[in-house]
């Protein structure tokens, strides 16, 4: 997979996160994300941010792997919950770059 495939699959799972939203709790681990709201999503990213960095100084490299897509994932779920995407994220990126 090339770099571009790998940002379109991160917007891919923005659209999959917002679909997800209002979908059963029963059904959807995202939507019980949102259900509980950004108090809970906020720690899931402080528990998955802590799991990465257990993970880089003590796992493998598979175990870092594992942890940073968790993290990431409840990131693109907390920046949804604030109407941000990942692409602004990268806005301000290339902001501080300049």
């Amino acid at each position: 997979m090339n770099d571009e495939n790998n940002i379109d699959f991160l917007h891919t799972l923005e659209e999959v996160i917002e679909s997800r939203k209002d979908a059963r709790t029963d059904e959807s681990y995202t939507a019980k994300l949102f259900a509980n709201g950004p108090s809970r999503m906020a720690q899931k990213v402080g528990e998955e941010g802590v799991e990465v960095a257990l993970a880089s100084v003590v796992g493998t490299r598979e175990d870092i792997l594992c942890a940073t897509a968790d993290l990431i994932y409840h990131l693109l779920v907390l920046l949804n919950q604030h109407d941000l995407s990942f692409a602004d994220v990268v806005a301000e990126l290339e902001a501080r770059h300049r």
